[in-house]
């Protein structure tokens, strides 16, 4: 499991790399919000540990970046004890928050406490479909669907952001992302078409006019 720790407090990094590597967590450290934003478009980040006050700006803005894009679970571990704070992280969205000083065996508790509980959340069954999040793979009646890299990948957009409208312009700014082409507003009719005839259930819910989405049953 990898971790982000963006913190720029040298010694406290330092000292909670080395524990949470002894606990066998990969770990890598952003100093800023610079840095970190460049290792979320390059890595696979399973977990960020998240400082608030930051040399190039604010953790909570950090994190609404993080949230609307990546998804990652996310612990703020900061000195920042007031009331208000902690009510602003956790309604956020962020899954826990931790003031410093702070206990590294509570620490790593909370980190344990969260990682089972996303195992539970990343595999999502709608209907006969069933989604395995971490190995982004699709299966229906427990057969494996086989899917083109990108149509995967438009899926997987659905799946985490369940009883969410994906627009159509994001699903484009994403294709433009993942493959550098030019992309037209029938090229996401195209793949969508494609993803419903191999998925063969109706999950896919279009909301004309904006998007598509998948809803929890």
């Amino acid at each position: 499991m990898k971790i982000l720790l963006v913190e720029d407090n040298k010694a406290i990094s330092k000292a909670l790399k080395y524990t949470l590597e002894q606990n066998e967590y990969d770990v890598i450290i952003a100093e800023n919000i610079s840095k970190c934003l460049d290792i979320l478009e390059n890595e696979k980040i399973d977990l960020i540990i998240l400082d608030i006050t930051l040399p190039d700006g604010n953790g909570f803005d950090l994190y609404k970046n993080i949230k609307e894009k990546h998804n990652i679970s996310t612990i703020f571990l900061t000195a920042k004890d007031d009331e208000n704070d902690i009510v602003c992280g956790l309604e956020l969205g962020a899954e826990d928050y931790v003031t410093k000083p702070f206990s590294t065996r509570e620490l790593l508790a909370r980190i344990n406490k969260i990682i089972l509980r996303n195992k539970k959340k990343n595999i999502v069954k709608i209907q006969d479909i069933t989604c395995d999040l971490d190995k982004m793979c699709i299966y229906k009646n427990e057969k494996e669907i086989s899917f083109s890299s990108l149509e995967l990948k438009i899926l997987m957009l659905l799946f985490t952001n369940l009883n969410k409208v994906i627009t159509r312009e994001y699903i484009i700014e994403k294709i433009w992302d993942w493959t550098g082409n030019d992309v037209y507003d029938n090229t996401v009719t195209v793949y969508m078409k494609r993803i419903r005839e191999k998925l063969e259930t109706p999950i896919i819910t279009t909301v004309k006019g904006v998007g598509y989405r998948i809803d929890e049953e």
